[in-house]
């Protein structure tokens, strides 16, 4: 069967094996868009459907941004692609210098990948080998933390702290170890921002260290943020006690931006609106706006210095993919920087944040919320959960805002909310009013 781009009506969806979705549930009655553009998709029945989730926190600039869609245009029609290994194109280079502009200072070589999970995988291999070249051959142990998502490689799988993606794949590496979460409803619940309980908990990394001996551990790596773990911004002071305590030992930070990079918290990236400054960022989502997949690692000058050693004609990292760097998702980053640039969208974002911050917090004291957390443009709406259902409801709710034409996205008892940067203050009480009405109608 052809299929013409603009014809809603797919053949069959049996081939297709689709992710994190309930496959025979979905075929029984899809729910399929065929159209986005701004703050909106559109269904394949027509209805205009407001995305609070900005696809799956990558649309940052909102669809169909017009400079991303004609740089990739321009590109497919110049070049579809050149190999990164042993040569290149001069998108590449452009893009690395233009995202280590924006990066903290000190963090200035760009790796790229294609996927965050790549990206996460790759931060691993680079921390390990770094300390491997560096003469410490015997730090191989990585430190995840609960509660954490880095992708579905094996190596993100393994650090990571959600215990529903891991079960099915043990088993995972070895020399792995987590820290405690930083999620107490006694202490932090309907905190605005960062909360001011739990700084003491990045001390569990001493623990660890006691354990393990710090000799042997290779990188911590957190999300700034923890997202698809339920939006949890990091208490004050907690993750200058982690850069501290790294710092100490000679263990590599790593940060996982992919969700928090690109303007998600206020600014380029959130390690630098927190103010803390790791050795490696993991990137991807927002960095193409989602236009094309692509994923990258920025590390420190002092870790790619390191490996800059031996003949000037041997590869000093082994590891690379046949679409890193690859020009349609290069001209799609220099589009999606323009756009967040030119329209003034980090710029934008203290204000834009506080106002986001003031609308989700209406919804406290509504039915069925016991918690409510938000920092920069991410929030997370916690309900009380069913007694032997949990996150029952809150499927419902997501439900009942779909038909409502909301697209918020569950994750457990959790609403999460990711919206475009370019969402105005209507669209959020439409966001609030659509959800405040769905906890009114489920029981």
């Amino acid at each position: 069967m052809t299929v013409q781009f603009s014809d809603p009506r797919p053949g069959s969806l049996e081939p297709y094996w689709m992710p994190f979705t309930a496959n025979r549930a979905f075929k029984a009655g899809p729910r399929m868009f065929v159209a986005a553009d701004g703050m909106h998709y559109t269904t394949a029945d027509g209805r205009q459907v407001l995305d609070a989730m900005a696809g799956l926190w990558c649309v940052n600039a909102g669809h169909n941004a017009p400079r991303i869609v004609e740089a990739i245009r321009t590109q497919a029609g110049r070049m579809d692609y050149v190999s990164s290994f042993q040569m290149s194109h001069p998108l590449a280079f452009v893009l690395a210098e233009r995202i280590a502009e924006h990066a903290p200072a000190g963090l200035d070589r760009v790796f790229f990948t294609n996927s965050g999970s790549e990206a996460v995988d790759t931060a691993l291999k680079i921390a390990r080998a770094y300390h491997k070249v560096s003469g410490q051959a015997n730090r191989v142990k990585l430190i995840g933390r609960a509660k954490g998502y880095h992708g579905m490689g094996f190596g993100g799988l393994s650090v990571a702290g959600i215990a529903r993606h891991r079960r099915d794949f043990g088993p995972l590496l070895g020399d792995v170890d987590h820290l405690p979460h930083t999620h107490d409803l006694a202490h932090n619940a309907f905190s605005r921002g960062q909360p001011a309980w739990g700084a003491h908990l990045a001390d569990e990394l001493e623990a660890i260290v006691q354990i393990h001996d710090a000799s042997t551990i290779a990188a911590v790596i957190v999300e700034p943020v923890t997202g698809s773990g339920g939006v949890l911004p990091p208490p004050v002071g907690y993750l200058e006690r982690l850069r501290e305590i790294c710092a100490r030992h000679g263990i590599l930070l790593i940060f996982d931006e992919v969700i928090t990079g690109f303007g998600r918290l206020g600014g380029p990236f959130g390690s630098g609106v927190l103010g803390v400054t790791p050795d490696l960022i993991t990137c991807a989502k927002g960095m193409t706006n989602g236009a094309v997949p692509m994923g990258g690692v920025i590390a420190s000058r002092a870790v790619y210095d390191a490996f800059m050693s031996g003949p000037d004609a041997a590869v000093e990292l082994m590891h690379g993919y046949t679409y890193s760097g690859h020009p349609l998702a290069c001209a799609a980053g220099i589009g999606a920087l323009d756009t967040y640039e030119q329209e003034g969208l980090f710029a934008r974002g203290p204000e834009i944040c506080t106002a986001w911050e003031a609308a989700v917090h209406q919804l406290k004291g509504a039915r069925h919320v016991r918690d409510i957390r938000n920092i920069g443009l991410l929030a997370a709406v916690e309900l009380d959960s069913r007694e032997g259902a949990p996150g029952a409801r809150a499927g419902e709710v997501i439900d009942r805002c779909f038909e409502a034409g909301v697209l918020v996205r569950v994750a457990g008892d959790n609403l999460v909310l990711s919206p475009p940067l370019i969402i105005t203050p209507e669209q959020m009480a439409q966001v609030v009013e659509t959800i405040d009405a769905a906890l009114k109608a489920v029981n």
